[in-house]
């Protein structure tokens, strides 16, 4: 099985933000509130209002070491685009060989979706840094464990979709420590300063679980 060209980076918190339906003149407030609040991890959703512009604004301004990047990534050619922009990162809601296998070659870090062990296996072979189970919500923490079975071990394993802080606990019992998270961090029309409060208590959970 092919390793990953780049692999999934060491974060103090593996989370996340997911911030769909950000506007450019809002996101850079709400990316700080974030950072201020201890998420390293942020990403743009490609079905957000001119996201290619947001994810630079976060990729050049933020601290070097906030992982920026772009979601939602169903065609090779806005992986190109996410690189102008600035972008690390690369997460997707499927698992579309030629994309996975440009961002691999742009050094980017990736987290395809996946629901099976077909799709989780062809995305590990593809180069992928980590896999994004996708909705969580459907396989919940018994569907993961399932398919983690057959996984190499070491594989970086996110749940994504309908997860929120309640849920890191049943989590970890099945080894997952990794999570993208969307409306419980940002909905559309949230001010800076709520998501901050948002992202404080999600922190807050997080280590409560992980760092005991």
């Amino acid at each position: 099985m092919t390793s990953a060209s780049t692999p999934w980076p060491k974060l103090q918190r593996d989370l996340i933000a997911i911030l769909r339906g950000v506007k450019p003149d809002e996101v850079l407030g709400i990316g700080e509130e974030l950072v201020r609040a201890g998420i390293e991890a942020i990403e743009v959703p490609l079905n957000s209002p001119d996201p290619f512009r947001s994810i630079e604004l976060l990729a050049t301004k933020l601290q070097s070491s906030v992982l920026v990047g772009a979601g939602t990534v169903l065609d090779a050619a806005d992986v190109a685009r996410l690189a102008e922009a600035g972008g690390r990162l690369m997460i997707s809601p499927n698992v579309d060989l030629a994309v996975l296998r440009a961002a691999v070659a742009a050094g980017m870090v990736t987290m395809p979706g996946v629901f099976t062990p077909t799709e989780a296996l062809a995305a590990l072979s593809a180069g992928a840094s980590g896999l994004k189970f996708f909705p969580a919500s459907v396989l919940g923490p018994d569907g993961i464990k399932a398919i983690s079975a057959i996984l190499p071990r070491g594989t970086v394993i996110g749940a994504v979709g309908g997860v929120d802080e309640n849920g890191f606990a049943a989590y970890s019992k099945v080894g997952v420590r990794t999570f993208g998270l969307g409306s419980s961090l940002y909905k559309v029309g949230a001010s800076a300063a709520l998501v901050g409060e948002r992202a404080r208590v999600t922190v807050a959970a997080y280590d409560r679980v992980f760092a005991a």
